[in-house]
């Protein structure tokens, strides 16, 4: 393949793009390889495609290689499915629904579990047709309310989702196991650094879960690592490791104090002290049950649930693992503006009456039974110590939504401490079980004529986000740095002067073509050398090769996008070693 600079269809930029936030989305406009259409959606220009496509090709090989078989379907969906499985209602704003001209209601594909195991069961009948994985790579769609840093979180991107479909867990396991080791044969030979965590099943359903998280500064998720074992798991599916419990009566009887002007955990920290509240000198936020109302909607229904949510007074309420724990209901911080609060008193709620008000409470694991607590008496300006879970009150069940910290102790070993990083997700694996083959009766007649019921998984790469992290992951001052198995060509060649280097540069680029390399010829008669050195480097081929003056003695010079390094050679040796 030869690209001639004079006549591809190509702009570069000197400056950075307005609404650019990360690396990626700056240096992917700046360099000509794509171009914004609207909030989330992008043109993929020609040296863009070049990447993508070389991505997908990666993951392709990968999918064929374990025996999934690529197929593709629609992204313009009915509604029927979804709304057999619920999760028409449960994706909410999520996703984009439409009407055709008959009225009817379709959906552009999120994702496609639903259609996957209804073309199973119309194709498939015998356990002899099993196991069998499909693939396909297409273009999903998801609203997002805030599509932001350019290909990391748009509207429209492409995607390979492959489906697994077994007799039984075993197979099952083993299914789940095979594209895990195809996802780090994938993300290795396209040079991203990245790391397997732990992760919650959300809307997809099912068992078990995993995301490969590519780390970066410009990542929206955050996960945690251990300091002395392998333990790795996305925030929202970090568990925290509960105290034993206690002796509920045991402890002393709660008593009630005043404590005007304290709606603050600091505040309260501070009087509590001053005035010895029971008999203690030495409170801290961690002795306070800090009790927060939150307000979740469930999918179909009108009007939201109040729910109050207990955690350790140095603790903030992470929304994010709040709403993860109560998927698929969406969650919101309770709006006082107007309201009494359902007999609730701000500042000072307390988990001893909630019972008697109807209202949901659930508790961070910390809030054992046997443990006491300082917390709200329900009166204005005052609270209680010595309020005893289990005695005092008795949850309806415990809830991960505290904030995970670094140094938090590991769940997995004693000894170790919680590290947090940020990362981008850019693939993610289930075990989703039988919640669509039982949706949709995917049987198949077993050994011995029965009907079986099939068990799933689902796997997802993000191609289109890949092509970002790895800009995100390669980069450097002056630009892209492409890593060679993904990189639009294997070569870039400039011609530093006119007339005869271009002739020159265009006769080599043939020969390395006629070689097997990919090669982007710079021939711009109207451009100078410098502008075409600056333009080399923000495309981030990993090879340059300039034809400058020593061009009439034989000698060519070349260049190493990722190192820097430069050589002069003859043109025989620079073609060993471009294809050697």
């Amino acid at each position: 393949m030869l690209l001639r600079m004079s006549t591809l269809f190509l702009r570069t930029l000197r400056e950075d793009p307005a609404d650019a936030e990360v690396p990626s989305h700056r240096l992917l406009v700046r360099a000509g390889y794509i171009r914004r259409v609207a909030p989330g959606g992008y043109t993929w220009l020609p040296l863009g495609r070049l990447v993508l496509d070389r991505v997908t090709q990666v993951v392709r090989e990968e999918m064929l290689a374990i025996g999934a078989q690529e197929v593709l379907l629609p992204a313009l969906l009915p509604r029927e499915p979804y709304e057999t499985t619920g999760r028409w209602t449960e994706y909410g704003d999520e996703v984009f629904t439409l009407h055709d001209r008959r009225g009817a209601d379709y959906l552009l594909g999120p994702t496609h579990e639903e259609m996957f195991a209804l073309l199973v069961r119309d194709t498939l009948t015998s356990y002899r047709d099993f196991p069998v994985s499909l693939f396909q790579v297409q273009t999903k769609f998801r609203d997002e309310a805030r599509p932001r840093a350019g290909l990391l979180r748009g509207r429209e991107f492409l995607m390979k989702d492959s489906y697994s479909f077994d007799l039984d867990e075993t197979g099952l396991r083993a299914a789940y196991g095979r594209h895990r080791d195809a996802y780090q044969r994938i993300f290795d030979r396209l040079g991203i650094d990245y790391t397997i965590v732990a992760a919650i099943s959300g809307a997809m359903g099912g068992s078990a879960s995993e995301e490969f998280l590519a780390p970066t500064p410009a990542g929206e998720d955050t996960f945690v690592g251990c300091t002395a074992c392998d333990y790795a798991a996305n925030t929202e599916a970090v568990t925290t490791p509960a105290p034993p419990a206690g002796d509920v009566h045991a402890q002393p009887s709660a008593q009630v104090y005043d404590t005007p002007d304290t709606p603050t955990i600091d505040a309260l920290v501070e009087l509590a002290n001053d005035r010895q509240l029971g008999d203690r000198t030495d409170w801290t936020g961690s002795d306070i049950l800090k009790n927060v109302v939150v307000a979740v909607r469930r999918p179909g229904l009108d009007e939201p649930e109040l729910l109050v949510v207990g955690v350790p007074g140095d603790r903030e309420v992470d929304l994010k693992r709040l709403a993860a724990s109560l998927s698929p209901a969406t969650v919101s911080m309770f709006d006082w503006t107007g309201t009494d609060g359902s007999g609730l008193v701000r500042g000072y709620i307390g988990p001893q009456l909630l019972a008697k008000l109807g209202i949901r409470y659930l508790v961070d694991p910390r809030v054992a039974p046997g443990t006491a607590w300082l917390t709200g008496a329900n009166e204005p300006g005052r609270h209680a110590t010595g309020v005893v879970c289990g005695r005092d009150f008795n949850p309806d069940g415990t809830i991960e939504a505290a904030e995970v910290r670094a140094g938090d102790p590991c769940p997995a070993c004693r000894p170790g401490a919680l590290t947090i990083r940020r990362g981008v997700e850019i693939g993610h694996v289930f075990q989703l079980g039988r919640r669509y083959t039982d949706a949709f009766r995917v049987d198949v007649l077993d050994r011995d004529g029965k009907p079986a019921r099939l068990t799933m998984g689902s796997y997802g790469i993000g191609v289109s986000r890949a092509v970002a992290v790895i800009a995100e992951q390669h980069h450097d001052g002056q630009g892209l740095v492409w890593p060679a198995a993904v990189a639009p060509c294997d070569v870039h060649l400039i011609a530093a002067g006119k007339g005869p280097q271009t002739e020159a540069a265009l006769e080599l680029a043939s020969q390395l073509v006629d070689l097997g390399l990919r090669v982007l010829v710079d021939d711009r008669a109207h451009v100078s050398a410098g502008v075409k050195f600056t333009d080399a480097e923000l495309i981030g081929i990993p090879r340059a090769v300039v034809v400058g003056r020593r061009w009439t003695e034989g000698y060519v010079e070349l260049r190493d996008r990722a190192t820097g390094d430069r050589a002069e050679l003859s043109v025989p040796d620079l073609v060993a070693r471009l294809t050697g």
